[in-house]
């Protein structure tokens, strides 16, 4: 038997996570305890001076056009080695997640998800420490789908 934080929340295997400091709404995550990190769609990056990074989040699979622009310190560079086997070195941000009314400040890989069902994965190191406990037979114990809502979209010419 493992000991269970009475403070943790149980999610299920889907959510939607809001990043409320970037003003990104509830977009849907898949909570993933065989994946180490944590990653969320973006559609390009750049980096800036000053360890500063610059990116677009898609807020939806079927309209990449769909976006919140996003600049953020880089916490860290490291290297992520994929399900299939591949390494990708990868630019790493932290942000606080919310996900129904609890909160958390999470590390987040920007990486290419256009083909994934969800716009953002929740590894084991977003669930850890007495966060979260996933139901993996359940979809949504704490969010439910959000409203649609226009966000801004990219301007043309821009990466």
């Amino acid at each position: 038997m493992t000991d269970q934080n009475p403070n943790s929340a149980v999610i299920g295997w889907q959510e939607y996570v809001a990043l409320p400091e970037w003003n990104v709404p509830p977009i849907r995550a898949k909570s993933d305890s065989g994946a180490r990190s944590s990653a969320i769609d973006v559609v390009d990056f750049e980096e800036l001076p000053g360890d500063r990074v610059l990116f677009h989040v898609a807020l939806s699979k079927l309209n990449r056009d769909n976006l919140v622009t996003i600049e953020a310190p880089i916490k860290r560079r490291t290297r992520i080695k994929s399900s299939n086997g591949s390494v990708h070195d990868r630019i790493i941000v932290e942000t606080t997640i919310k996900v129904g009314e609890h909160e958390a400040l999470v590390e987040l890989g920007l990486v290419c998800r256009k083909t994934m069902l969800c716009r953002m994965l929740l590894g084991r190191t977003a669930l850890v420490a007495g966060r979260f406990l996933v139901n993996s037979e359940k979809r949504y114990l704490l969010s439910q789908k959000p409203a649609s809502t226009k966000h801004k979209k990219r301007r043309p010419g821009k990466p």
